[in-house]
């Protein structure tokens, strides 16, 4: 990576740049790779102050992998450096969270690319944790998240299925959603881009209809509306998805549509918010990647996330809907068939950057 430019960053413009947290994720996977190689863009330097939360010898691998010429400054919070070919990193030993005192592993650099560690697990939970702490401080102006592993936070005696249950349990919130978001330049959804929230999220597909309720979907419908005039768009077009094929076709395939989904809507509509369905989930994503819509509820996980993936899977970025924090991620997972390697593609990273620094100056 060309580091040419770095020193190219506008002196009158530094103390306006946002500064965010960007939390390495789980160690064994590809999150240090592109945590790194994002922190030390120049893109990156030319919009916000970028710290990293991790430990220092991982991130030092990881630019050495990706032969980045920028030596690592290690900080006691979350600070950015003051020189821009030196990359912050945040290394807290401890935090405190909503469960109490986390203490952090400290022996990182030995744990295997590719394979489910607890240690890694703990770390990936801790940092995101003072993380959050920090953002809700306002030391920080946002979070942008590496991924983490599922199993590892098992291993590590962690009953979260994620990051968006972690940061809604640390920032007190129970009407949240998790949101794959496209922004606008791209050619997909409306003039400011096209954002689909999950009405239910980490879950096994037969759990879905038992944790389907009116009041969930209409809750879900109101938070991408508050985040697309957020982003925007001033009156946002919000498709919602039937649960089964045909929208139930009359009852014939499911109830859902007509006891759960169709009451949400008219309410949403009731509350002049423009929302439309139950709409058959293969037409209607269809029709708002072309554009008809700005925002879509989808009922579940996958139902929303196959759609975006295929056609912008490096530029969608995840948003954490109903948190006090600005929170996004790239869209990948932690790829450990490729951890370690330096093959990581970190774009999906630096899209998650630009879109939380958008957020952020939406708010200001």
């Amino acid at each position: 990576m060309n580091a040419g430019s770095l020193t190219a960053v506008d002196p009158l413009l530094a103390d306006t740049r946002p500064i965010l947290a960007l939390t390495l994720g789980d160690v064994a996977g590809i999150g240090p790779e592109v945590s790194v190689a994002a922190a030390a863009a120049p893109q990156t330097l030319r919009i916000c102050r970028p710290v990293l939360v991790g430990d220092p010898e991982v991130v030092r691998r990881a630019a050495q992998q990706l032969r980045l010429p920028q030596a690592i400054d290690v900080v006691d919070g979350p600070v950015p450096s003051a020189d821009p070919d030196r990359i912050a990193c945040w290394s807290p030993r401890s935090t405190v969270g909503v469960r109490g005192r986390i203490e952090l592993p400290r022996d990182l650099a030995d744990v295997p690319p590719g394979r489910i560690d607890g240690r890694a697990g703990q770390a990936a939970y801790g940092w995101l944790v003072a993380a959050a702490r920090a953002a809700l401080d306002g030391q920080i102006g946002g979070i942008v998240t590496a991924p983490l592993n599922k199993k590892a936070l098992e291993a590590a005696g962690l009953d979260y299925p994620g990051h968006t249950e972690i940061l809604a349990d640390e920032c007190g919130v129970r009407d949240f959603a998790m949101m794959l978001y496209v922004p606008p330049g791209h050619g997909i959804g409306g003039p400011a881009g096209l954002g689909v929230a999950h009405v239910t999220l980490h879950t096994s597909l037969r759990s879905v209809p038992g944790l389907l309720s009116m009041e969930r979907v209409f809750e879900t419908i109101g938070l991408i509306d508050r985040f697309l005039r957020r982003a925007g768009c001033a009156s946002p077009r919000i498709g919602v998805c039937a649960l089964n094929p045909h929208a139930g076709e009359s009852g014939r395939f499911g109830d859902e549509e007509a006891r759960l989904i169709a009451p949400a809507v008219e309410r949403a509509r009731a509350d002049s918010l423009d929302a439309r369905g139950p709409i058959p989930a293969d037409a209607l994503l269809r029709q708002a990647v072309g554009g008809e819509f700005d925002g879509v509820a989808a009922m579940y996980h996958d139902q929303g996330h196959i759609a975006l993936k295929l056609v912008a899977f490096n530029r969608a970025v995840n948003v954490t809907l109903g948190l006090p924090i600005v929170r996004t991620s790239p869209s990948h997972g932690t790829a450990f068939d490729i951890a370690g390697q330096g093959q990581a593609d970190a774009g999906g990273m630096r899209a998650a950057i630009e879109t939380a620094v958008r957020l952020i100056g939406a708010t200001r």
